[in-house]
């Protein structure tokens, strides 16, 4: 059993289950002020980044060569969420272009890492949707930032639990192969899981 593969599943795991969470209290709380919304995003983004960054310096570790989209993606995601708690004055469209930076840098990571798991590890294409739908998501929060709050609140929430819900799926299905002891990845180190 490779314990890369293991260990970054896990990883992506709890980060999916992070992303629900986000999600679920975005869209349960009707009276989120921005300060709330920008320390839960905050909060949010870097607990993101911290797991993928752990994740891509666990593939290091065990001297995987697919390790680089997991430590840039968790570097994005930290530095994000230092800039929503060391810049408090941001205003609201500044917070939406953000969030769609995040998204859209977060997304290629994610579909990146699929291309490298391309063959490697069936459902592969779980991370590739999940990516495909940070991009997308991102994308259209940066055209139409103006979309009113409620609207953009909304969007965020749903977009987090989906993506959570794939990454999800995607970590079960990788761990899954792996406990079942069925091989996934070349023995040369090939690629493991993303963000």
């Amino acid at each position: 059993m490779d314990r890369a593969l293991t260990r970054s599943s896990r990883l992506l795991a709890l980060e999916g289950i992070a992303a629900i969470v986000f999600g679920i209290v975005v869209l349960i709380w009707p009276g989120l002020t921005l300060v709330a919304l920008l320390a839960l995003f905050g909060a949010f983004a870097l607990i993101s980044g911290v797991l993928v960054l752990a994740a891509g310096l666990n593939l290091l570790a065990h001297r995987r060569d697919d390790w680089v989209p997991y430590v840039l993606g968790g570097l994005a995601g930290i530095a994000v969420g230092a800039v929503t708690f060391l810049r408090p004055g941001i205003t609201v469209l500044a917070l939406v272009y953000l969030i769609a930076a995040w998204a859209i840098i977060t997304g290629v990571f994610e579909v990146v890492a699929a291309v490298d798991l391309h063959g490697e590890v069936r459902g592969e294409w779980w991370l590739a949707i999940a990516g495909v739908l940070s991009i997308l998501f991102g994308a259209l929060v940066a055209i139409r930032p103006g979309s009113g709050a409620l609207a953009i609140l909304w969007l965020i929430g749903i977009y987090a639990i989906l993506v959570g819900v794939i990454r999800l799926v995607f970590a079960y299905r990788v761990h899954n192969v792996q406990t079942a002891g069925r091989p996934v990845a070349r023995e040369t180190g090939g690629p493991a899981i993303s963000h």
